[in-house]
């Protein structure tokens, strides 16, 4: 044998398989079948598809709205967007009602800012700032002190008095405790002192008195059999005069001139009682009545009427005198009246006014201060003078 014949036969016989077995496992068949077939089903998955004609079309739909600038509901909102919307709306309308009632209110409050709480604004007013005084115990030894001259308003009718800090209406009528006094029991102290405060009230206090109707309330309280007294009553209400002026018992003003502003009056003085000369319980009462008031011709200038009234009764035993039981005796019913006309007597009181002419009679008597308590009440009918203060 050649030797290109022996390189042959060695090269065939090198490409032979060994008949030694190999060191790499071999695959079954079912395991590439199974590979093969979940290969085939991933590329098939990840394969990009052709959108259905419908998926095309609202794909298409939803581009040219947005390109419009129009947003359909739930558009990249969903369910929660549009509960937000909805809140946020109703946000809004609460927001618009809220800013016009604060709106009105700004406005409210500018044309009268005296219905704000306290002194936002440092005006310092005085309806506000004031404090009442404690009741009265005992007679004063001066006159009230000066007070900023504020001229009264249709909102402060009582700024610049010292009638500011007084009770209103009937609170300033305290009664002092009834204790038996000289023999007199309890409840008929009592009695006494009630009787006198209803007098009180129902002469000066009443919107009926002070228009000038009768004040039956009062009649019901004096004794009819007192001589006189009743009759001279009448007499002055039916037909008013210089001899006879109801106002020497009653506040009165003429319905067709002035109105009272607002509905305090201001009321100051104290009570108190004793064994009276006649066995029964006395009573004495000095009190000051403070009226506010405009004339009815549509003016708005506020000015104000002082009235002092000093009052001595007595409730009489009807078991040792002529009286009737729960009826007072007036032994005293004497008055000042501090800006009002003077020589007028038509039954009414007549305030003066700056802005109007002078009503009556001038003033010839002395100047006074109206407020002044501290003395004694002067009881001449003719004198008339001016005050220094209203």
């Amino acid at each position: 044998m050649n030797a290109l014949s022996q390189r042959l036969e060695l090269c065939f016989v090198s490409d032979k398989p060994s008949e030694e077995p190999s060191s790499t496992p071999e695959i079954p068949d079912d395991v590439w079948e199974q590979f093969a077939r979940d290969t085939e089903r991933d590329i098939r998955g990840s394969a990009p598809k052709e959108p259905s004609a419908r998926a095309r079309l609202v794909t298409e739909r939803l581009r040219q709205q947005e390109a419009r600038g129009e947003q359909p509901e739930g558009w990249r909102t969903g369910p929660a967007g549009r509960e937000r919307g909805g809140r946020t709306a109703r946000r809004r309308r609460l927001w618009a009602i809220g800013g016009v009632a604060v709106a009105l209110a700004v406005v409210v409050v500018a044309m009268k800012p005296s219905l704000l709480p306290g002194d936002p604004f440092g005006k310092g007013s005085s309806q506000a700032a004031a404090s009442s005084l404690p009741a009265e115990t005992a007679a004063p030894t001066a006159p009230p002190a000066a007070t900023d001259p504020e001229p009264p308003t249709l909102d402060e009718p009582f700024a610049g008095s010292p009638a500011l800090r007084w009770a209103d209406g009937a609170a300033g009528i305290a009664l002092p405790e009834a204790t038996a006094v000289g023999g007199l029991p309890k409840d008929r102290v009592e009695l006494a002192l009630q009787q006198t405060r209803k007098l009180l009230v129902h002469a000066n206090l009443d919107p009926k008195t002070l228009r000038g109707e009768r004040p039956e309330a009062v009649l019901a309280v004096l004794d009819p059999q007192q001589p006189d007294l009743v009759d001279d009553v009448n007499r002055s209400l039916r037909a008013p005069g210089k001899d006879d002026d109801p106002l020497r018992m009653f506040s009165r003003f003429d319905p067709a001139d002035v109105e009272l502003v607002g509905e305090v009056i201001k009321t100051r003085g104290r009570m108190t009682f004793a064994k009276g000369d006649q066995g029964g319980v006395a009573v004495h009462a000095d009190y000051t009545f403070v009226y506010p008031l405009v004339r009815t011709d549509g003016s708005t200038e506020v000015t104000r009427t002082i009235v002092r009234r000093v009052l001595d009764v007595e409730l009489l035993d009807p078991a040792r005198y002529r009286a009737t039981p729960g009826r007072l005796d007036v032994l005293r019913y004497d008055v000042s009246s501090g800006n009002s006309a003077c020589g007028v007597y038509d039954g009414y009181l007549h305030p003066r006014f700056d802005s109007a002419d002078p009503t009556g009679a001038p003033a010839t008597g002395p100047t006074t201060d109206p407020y002044d308590r501290s003395g004694n009440l002067d009881t001449d009918p003719d004198t008339c003078g001016s005050v220094s203060r209203v």
